[in-house]
């Protein structure tokens, strides 16, 4: 039986709270989940009932695109391959991906312009974080005014993400903030978030493995879970009830420009209750081979590689085509004493050619490097529905806003393109273009997933050919 708090407390906590506010306090209090889909019936209706390639290969398979980011550029010496075209070879830098080598492009000449100082001055590590997606340029603020643009996950989702139980993933290996200065006079916001819905609203990733799992798998032990889940969902309903009743009395308290805020509030409750609707379409949840994660590992890598997994087990399962990855912050300065380095990683970023620096930076993204390769071994050891590898099926883009980490430059941007796309991408060589905005390579993405009408993301000037 529902036992709603008094209708004055009711009443005094919603004049109390603003829009915003209320439709973020909504979001805490209802901690909704998006679970994971099961392949078969659904993803068969889902193909049969596409007009074109949206969100499927043409053997019927889902296509995953997912988005990873390294902090503080490269050192680029150790990056770049030799050679060209399918005649290259790795550096010193993606030696961890040498058995891979024919299933991933290099990419060179992407840029991001917007991410260099231009007018704004300092600050180049959070306007590499928050360019990096989205091709914009983030408003200089530390305060709630903040502003970039759409990333390309979340345009992607807009149309593809209906096919799946998680329109799209947002994760990370990094703290969770988002407000407050952090990179001279930049939002937090900006440096902690790839994904951004709208120009003023990020998808804050989600940096728990145990948390990420529960949301994807449910919580509790294996046979616990399909209960929980349904008993979860009851109890979403039930807010979602409660929500309701009160605007309703509220409503009747109002004056015009209220009743329009409300009316916006209600078009995201009805949001809510559509993803509800969408979640109980797809049945029951799977039921993966894995134990929940405990939660954050103490060991870096331990937790990208967990990260990772979680992933790899989302596309494995449909449960989500999108998904963002971030490492850490760019500007992080963590230290990696696991590897021998009790330095942090901005500080040796900034080597000025000092060769013990020199020598530290390169163990750093050789570090990274390793989890990214571990990766992509396991999509390309997993088998998909139509006999090709997951990673066959992909798109994984890895790369940085940053290209030097030490001048802080932000064109020939260090980019790696993962997977076949389907059998659409061309992977096995080093390409480099002439300086083009890397949301070009956005747009060359978006389309291979189905997107259709998208004519620009950020500073796009156009697709990027021959991909």
């Amino acid at each position: 039986m529902k036992t709603p708090p008094p209708p004055d407390l009711r009443l005094a906590r919603h004049l109390a709270l603003s829009r915003r506010n209320f439709l973020r306090g909504l979001g805490v209090c209802l901690a909704l989940p998006v679970f994971e889909s099961s392949l078969g019936p659904v993803l068969r209706a889902a193909t049969a009932a596409t007009a074109g390639p949206l969100g499927v290969t043409s053997t019927g398979a889902p296509l995953r695109m997912a988005y990873v980011y390294v902090p503080n550029g490269v050192h680029q010496s150790y990056w770049w391959p030799a050679g060209e075209g399918s005649a290259f070879e790795l550096g010193r830098t993606m030696q961890p991906l040498a058995a891979l080598k024919n299933s991933l492009q290099v990419i060179g000449g992407l840029d991001h312009k917007n991410a260099a100082p231009g007018n704004d001055g300092a600050g180049d590590h959070a306007r590499a974080n928050a360019t990096f997606l989205t091709g914009a340029r983030a408003r200089k603020t530390d305060s709630t005014d903040i502003q970039v643009g759409v990333s390309v996950d979340q345009l992607a989702a807009q149309q593809v993400g209906h096919l799946t139980r998680f329109s799209s993933l947002e994760l990370s290996c990094d703290n969770v903030r988002k407000s407050g200065s952090c990179d001279s006079g930049y939002s937090c916001a900006y440096q902690y978030n790839l994904s951004w819905r709208s120009p003023t609203t990020p998808m804050t990733p989600e940096p728990n493995p145990r948390l990420v799992f529960e949301r994807l798998f449910g919580s509790g032990a294996p046979g616990e879970r399909q209960k929980n889940f349904a008993l979860r969902q009851q109890t979403q309903k039930s807010l979602l009830d409660f929500v309701l009743d009160d605007t309703r009395s509220l409503q009747r308290q109002l004056g015009a420009k209220d009743r329009d805020k409300l009316d916006e509030y209600l078009t995201g409750v009805r949001t809510i209750e559509q993803r509800i609707q969408r979640t109980e379409s797809f049945g029951k949840l799977p039921v993966p081979g894995a134990d929940a994660p405990t939660g954050i590992p103490t060991d870096f890598g331990e937790h990208m590689d967990l990260m990772f997994d979680l992933l790899a087990m989302a596309f494995q399962t449909d449960s989500t085509r999108i998904a963002t990855l971030l490492l850490a912050n760019d500007g992080s300065n963590r230290s990696f004493s696991e590897i021998g380095i009790p330095e942090g990683h901005h500080y040796c970023s900034h080597h000025r050619n000092n060769p013990e620096l020199v020598a530290k930076i390169g163990e750093i993204d050789l570090h990274y490097m390793k989890r990214f390769a571990r990766f992509l071994t396991k999509l390309e050891q997993t088998k998909d529905v139509d006999g090709k590898s997951l990673l066959h099926n992909s798109m994984i883009v890895y790369g940085s806003g940053n290209a030097d980490g030490n001048k802080h430059t932000h064109d020939n941007l260090p980019v790696i393109l993962a997977g076949a796309g389907g059998g659409t991408l061309t992977p096995g060589r080093y390409k480099t273009y002439s300086s083009q905005p890397m949301s070009n390579l956005f747009l060359s993405l978006n389309d291979r997933l189905g997107v259709r009408g998208l004519d620009r993301i950020g500073d796009s000037s156009g697709r990027l050919q021959a991909v």
